[in-house]
């Protein structure tokens, strides 16, 4: 994530930061860029004590929504999917049927829940074990940047 104090990509690192810390709060362990075994990138992954996979895709722009036709992608790998964006973005041009979080860097806030959709078991299973492993090599490679 960049520096908060530059452009797009700060605003983008701000609203992950917000949205993390919302997770948290609720009892959800968050991880950026969690990559899909499709290759997809997810902004925001999370995964809760009952195993429920939560998806977030930031936005910051109308253009950056405009422009993305991958997020529908991410559904079947997730229980919940959310788009999460800055204070002062437009709502109306969001799909009504996924959650909306409003973040800043110091937190966020659920204006729209998701609907719980689970995802089948086998993917579940596939997908708690791959988050594990990011979540694991990540912190090892925090404490040695220059393991393997």
């Amino acid at each position: 994530m960049g520096d908060a104090s530059t452009g797009v990509f700060g605003i983008t690192s701000d609203v992950a930061r917000g949205v993390s810390r919302l997770l948290l709060e609720r009892g959800w362990s968050p991880l950026y860029e969690f990559t899909l075994p499709t290759g997809r990138r997810i902004d925001v992954a999370a995964i809760s004590d009952s195993g429920e996979i939560a998806a977030v895709e930031i936005k910051v722009s109308l253009s950056d929504f405009r422009a993305d036709v991958k997020w529908s992608e991410y559904l079947d790998f997730c229980d919940r999917y959310y788009f999460a964006v800055p204070d002062g973005f437009p709502h109306e041009i969001l799909p009504n049927d996924h959650g909306l979080i409003v973040a800043d860097r110091f937190g966020a806030a659920i204006v729209r829940e998701a609907p719980h959709s689970p995802i089948v078991a086998a993917r579940r299973k596939a997908l708690l074990i791959r988050f594990a492993r990011v979540a694991a090599e990540r912190f090892a490679r925090s404490a040695d940047p220059f393991a393997p």
